[in-house]
């Protein structure tokens, strides 16, 4: 598969998307959000894939927000629009998928860029990355799911903070208060987020399907989270990696998971 604003690459089990529009600082506009849906539809069927790493071309960006030349003749309907496809088929399609996506931020993500880092799994970020959500200064606020899932990570208190001051905080300060899960020199970072996930990658991949899920149902009110982490749970004793796993623990050697 082509993309024009999307680099993908492949390292053992691991799918690299890349947004690649270094001149824009990797702004997410609509086409480029179109075709984030394909590369990470893709990486989700391709069974040879375990887990994917998205981050932004060169040294600047992760991505540094929404395309904002697209909102000039945008009305109430059509913002309405461009968030719900937004939220539909990038973020929440990306929050409720099966397999580990990690966000490498390598610079600034800013606005709709870091709603994209909010709505992976986890977060890394270079010691030199900028964060923050800045739509208070364009007369708007985060709308690809900014709002809660700053909140789900940080607390009201300091989403409310960050949301209406539009200040941008370094990495460090992203650490500080659960925004980013690790921080790391700006050439280190790759590397360590690969380590990282390759940790994940050896665990038993069901399970680590079924804890996405029943992480996700923490904030979502139509779901009893108790409820359904306990048909989770069930649910692994069925699996034959569930079987692989005890065996190997009561053999004192290394489980070798198939995902089935």
């Amino acid at each position: 598969m082509q993309f024009e604003n999307i680099l993908i690459q492949n390292k053992g089990r691991i799918r690299y998307i890349i947004i690649n529009r270094e001149s824009k600082l990797n702004a997410l506009n609509q086409f480029t959000l179109a075709e984030l849906h394909d590369a990470f539809a893709a990486a989700f069927e391709d069974e040879s894939v375990g887990g994917i790493i998205i981050t932004g071309a060169g040294k600047k960006a992760f991505a540094a927000g929404a395309d904002i030349a697209e909102f000039e003749k945008i009305d109430i309907d059509g913002g309405r629009q461009m968030a719900r496809n937004a939220q539909h088929n990038v973020f929440n399609f990306i929050v409720n998928s099966t397999k580990p996506v990690i966000a490498a931020i390598n610079g600034f993500a800013l606005g709709g860029g870091l709603e994209l880092a909010m709505a992976c799994h986890l977060r890394t970020a270079a010691f030199n990355a900028k964060l923050g959500l800045l739509e208070v200064t364009l007369g708007l606020i985060p709308g690809y799911g900014g709002t809660q899932r700053l909140t789900q990570l940080v607390g009201r208190g300091k989403a409310l903070e960050l949301i209406m001051t539009a200040d941008m905080i370094t990495a460090g300060q992203a650490l500080e208060i659960g925004l980013v899960n690790s921080i790391a020199e700006p050439d280190e970072l790759m590397p360590e987020t690969e380590a990282l996930l390759e940790r994940i990658l050896t665990r038993a991949p069901l399970a680590i399907a079924a804890a996405i899920k029943c992480v996700n149902a923490t904030g979502d009110s139509g779901q009893n989270g108790f409820e359904t982490e306990i048909e989770a749970f069930a649910a692994c004793f069925g699996t034959e990696d569930f079987g692989e796993g005890v065996a190997a623990f009561i053999q004192k050697r290394k489980p070798q998971f198939k995902g089935k």
